[in-house]
């Protein structure tokens, strides 16, 4: 059904686009001088438009700056900010498996340093 959709859609722009072209040729053979100042008038408000839009709505320097404190500070407090729900409960049976209980933990990073010492000298068993 939905290919059937699709070739239904497909159709019916393939054919408003038809229209169009033949609307904008019939006009372009017809009036040549009052499609071209109907192009021209289309292409002016347009751009008028756009700079307006520019104008008024261009993001200064300022906005610009304060949007990037605002992210950077949503980012630091979702980093360092802990949930305050879970402080005062104690630990709680779940019912789920101890897999998802091991999956929702967040591994911590380790930082491991490697300590050299005698590794050859083996130690007296019998003076424990």
């Amino acid at each position: 059904m939905a290919f059937l959709k699709n070739r239904i859609s497909l159709l019916v722009i393939s054919g408003l686009i038809l229209l169009a072209v033949l609307g904008v040729s019939t006009s372009l053979i017809a009036n040549p001088a009052g499609f071209l100042r109907r192009i021209a008038v289309i292409l002016l408000v347009g751009a008028i438009v756009f700079y307006i839009f520019q104008r008024f709505y261009r993001a200064s320097p300022k906005k610009q700056e304060q949007r990037a404190f605002i992210r950077a500070a949503k980012k630091s407090k979702r980093r360092f900010h802990q949930p305050d729900a879970g402080k005062g409960n104690s630990r709680k049976a779940s019912s789920g498996s101890l897999t998802s209980i091991k999956r929702t933990r967040k591994k911590s990073s380790t930082h491991l340093t490697v300590i050299e010492g005698k590794k050859g000298k083996k130690k007296d068993r019998a003076s424990l």
